[in-house]
Parts: C-alpha cells; structure tokens; sequence
C-alpha cells in the first residue's frame, strides 16, 4: 500500500463461514485502505483477537462451528473498543434485542446487503475516535 502508513489503518476483521462471501467484503474494505483479516470459525476468530487489535468485526450471527455471542463477548472483554457489526441471514434477533446481548454491537445488517454499503457502515464505526467527545455547554 503506497504511501499508506500500516498503523494509521483501520484494521477489520471479518469472521464469516461464506469464504466467497468475505473476500468480497474484504475487497471492498481494501479499497477503502483498510487492513483485513478474513477468517472461518469462532475458534479462529477467539484466537485473532488475542494476537490482535481491531477496531471493526463483521461478524456473522451464524457461523458453521463456533459461536458469534462467545466472539463478540471475547472482543468485548479484551477489546472493548472494537465495534461489532453483525450480520445475519436469518430473523434471530431481527427485533433489535442483539443490542442487548452485546454491549460493542453497533449494527445489524442482512448479509445480503450490497458489499460498498456494508463496507461503508465498517468504515463509520471503524473511523470513529476511540474516546467519545463530550461537548460543554457551559
């Protein structure tokens, strides 16, 4: 990446079954300079977080071994900064409850949504301050 400092990336790990799937999420991170880890299982998920810090997990509410829950409640505990955008092809939790399942959640999104609105929702959250701005009126 040409000119593109590796540490003033934003760095996204995508943990999604669908290898087809996540790589065409992850190209449409890539082209927004992003640094992107693409991995299968909640196993390999727990384990990427512990060898590294994230600021965005897509992460899909169904995964084929291993569960999202036990990945979003790891991040949360050992990166409490990193921002959770759950996808799903399914109604579990379509009534918004996830919101109280994770505290880091911070959107939920069918995994059929276009790739460049997907990626554009990771950059909002990946791109924000890590310490929230408090504005004095006084």
């Amino acid at each position: 990446m040409g000119g593109v400092n590796m540490k003033d990336l934003m760095c996204v790990l995508i943990v999604q079954s669908n290898d087809a799937l996540g790589t065409v999420w992850q190209r449409h991170l890539e082209r927004m300079n992003a640094c992107v880890e693409l991995i299968a299982t909640g196993s390999e998920a727990l384990i990427a977080l512990q060898d590294k810090n994230y600021d965005v997990i897509v992460l899909d509410l169904v995964l084929e071994e291993g569960s999202a829950l036990t990945v979003a409640d790891f991040a949360q505990f050992n990166q409490p900064r990193a921002s959770v955008v759950f996808v799903t092809d399914t109604t579990f939790f379509s009534d918004g409850s996830i919101f109280s399942h994770s505290a880091n959640a911070r959107a939920f999104v069918e995994t059929t949504m276009c790739p460049k609105d997907l990626a554009e929702i990771v950059h909002h959250y990946g791109s924000q301050e890590p310490e929230r701005k408090v504005v004095s009126t006084g």
